[in-house]
């Protein structure tokens, strides 16, 4: 292989507010030397997920920052091309931490092995990969939607989104979507089932947002806060749940938003009403990981869940992609066509 380069996208600056091209850098290296117990794998698809803007901060975060000058972090699906594990063979397709970049090295015990016949392999970093698993334990463990229930979520048209609404269809509650835009949210409710869904750009989304949830939300997803979160925070019912998955409209802020200081109106939303709020991160519920994928697998299969995605080709989009990801651009779960799927 030596005459075989690795393409890598590293971080290279620390964006202040919303990241630009000239933060990432494409380079080649050499093929990653394999260690024991480590596969050698051609990236087919990588993931470009909304917590990759918090990687890219100096500040703490519930994870470690993606140190300057190092491959940007990222969920991918691979080929094998290389093994020192035996529970790995060359051609198997698996899924891992790889990164943004070509080719990836990592020890077994941190790959997850895909049967091509489950579905299209993509789909492993998505609906049947962290997305799925995230609307899955989030919904099902914090937000408890009931039948006759109003579940209300957040950019509805997202990886994540897309798959708290339908879910909370199957539990028999209704789900109402929030989306940027008129033609997603037709597709919220013509593709995926919602009972409604609301655009949030619309000049009149309080007074739509209001109509479409007559009798209050029992369950907010958060997935943006912003306006959105503003907007909604009065509609809540006594005892709503309100599992917090993700702030992307306020990901690239760099200080306080402008306005009043609208937190002694929540406190007081949160205590009179007994709202309940959890932050979570999809690997606090790690060990129903086998439950999620079975389960949400069967849905597919029986045509109770759906899905779309967003595929972008070539590794050197990746940085323009998240950027438009950020912006809410992207129209389904975003992935990039790093090299050809051979199960195609």
């Amino acid at each position: 292989m030596s005459d075989i380069k690795n393409r890598q996208i590293l971080l290279v600056a620390r964006p202040e507010g919303e990241p630009k091209p000239s933060d990432f850098q494409l380079v080649e290296s050499d093929v990653p030397a394999l260690g024991e117990g480590e596969v050698l794998c051609q990236t087919i698809y990588l993931s470009l997920d909304p917590y990759m803007r918090g990687r890219m901060n100096e500040s703490k975060n519930y994870a470690k920052p993606v140190e300057l000058g190092m491959v940007m972090e990222g969920g991918c699906v691979g080929k094998v091309i290389a093994s020192n594990d035996s529970k790995f063979a060359e051609g198997d397709i698996v899924e891992g931490k790889g990164g943004w970049q070509s080719l990836f090295a990592l020890p077994g015990k941190a790959l997850r092995k895909i049967d091509p016949a489950w579905g299209p392999i993509s789909t492993s970093v998505g609906v049947l990969g962290m997305p799925g698993m995230t609307a899955y334990t989030g919904l099902l463990n914090i937000g408890k939607p009931q039948p006759d229930e109003t579940v209300v979520v957040a950019a509805a048209s997202g990886a994540v989104g897309s798959v708290v609404g339908q879910i909370a269809r199957i539990k028999g509650a209704r789900a109402v979507g929030i989306a940027g835009s008129k033609e997603k949210c037709q597709y919220v409710t013509d593709a995926f089932g919602f009972d409604a869904c609301v655009n949030h750009r619309a000049d009149d989304f309080e007074e739509q947002i209001t109509g479409a949830c007559p009798d209050g939300i029992d369950v907010y997803f958060e997935n943006v806060a912003g306006k959105v979160f503003e907007t909604v925070l009065p509609l809540f019912n006594p005892f709503a749940r309100i599992p917090v998955c993700g702030t992307i409209a306020i990901a690239n802020d760099t200080g306080l938003p402008p306005g009043p200081n609208q937190m002694h109106y929540m406190l007081r939303q949160i205590l009179t009403k007994r709202l309940t709020f959890r932050g979570f991160i999809v690997s606090d519920f790690a060990d129903q990981k086998e439950e999620a994928f079975s389960t949400l697998g069967g849905w597919i299969r029986e045509d109770k869940l759906r899905y779309k995605e967003d595929i972008v080709d070539g590794l050197e989009n990746a940085p323009e992609a998240l950027i438009g990801l950020l912006k809410g651009e992207n129209f389904g779960k975003l992935v990039i066509r790093v090299s050809d799927d051979p199960t195609k």
